[in-house]
């Protein structure tokens, strides 16, 4: 019997999960499963990957044999690496954090203007606004001036 480590589609239309799992290679995608040995949810930001090490070595030692997206996945938590006998992979990076983004954003703006980074957006409605407001004035400053 061929036995496979693959994904299993979990979720509604739209939001998919799967469960990493290891099947007879000939039940369908979403059929029975010998073992649930992991979870993959790609949705979430950053995407949750979640692998039980041990179980995956093992049926890797006994010629399970992983799909392409298993694998891709299997890379990335070190599984395969080890399995192999290769070097561990980088540490998958950590996500930033809001202050992270706004602090890289503000040294970009300094960047761009020269200067420090404006306080607000300017609409196109504030900017008819001021406009009709500079008027009126020029207008009244005009008509005290003829008088």
């Amino acid at each position: 019997m061929a036995v496979k480590i693959k994904l299993k589609r979990l979720g509604k239309i739209r939001s998919p999960h799967y469960r990493i799992v290891v099947a007879d290679s000939r039940t369908r995608r979403d059929g029975r499963a010998i073992e649930e040995i992991g979870l993959y949810h790609p949705v979430q930001n950053p995407s949750r990957i979640e692998v039980d090490s041990e179980r995956a070595q093992y049926w890797l030692s006994v010629g399970a044999q992983p799909t392409e997206p298993v694998l891709a996945i299997l890379k990335l938590t070190g599984d395969w690496q080890k399995h192999k006998g290769l070097p561990a992979p980088a540490p998958l990076l950590a996500p930033a954090t809001k202050a992270d983004k706004r602090a890289s954003f503000d040294e970009f703006a300094k960047t761009l203007e020269g200067g420090e980074p404006k306080g607000e957006a300017i609409t196109q409605k504030a900017k008819k606004a001021d406009k009709k407001a500079d008027e009126a004035a020029g207008a009244e400053s005009s008509e005290s001036a003829e008088a």
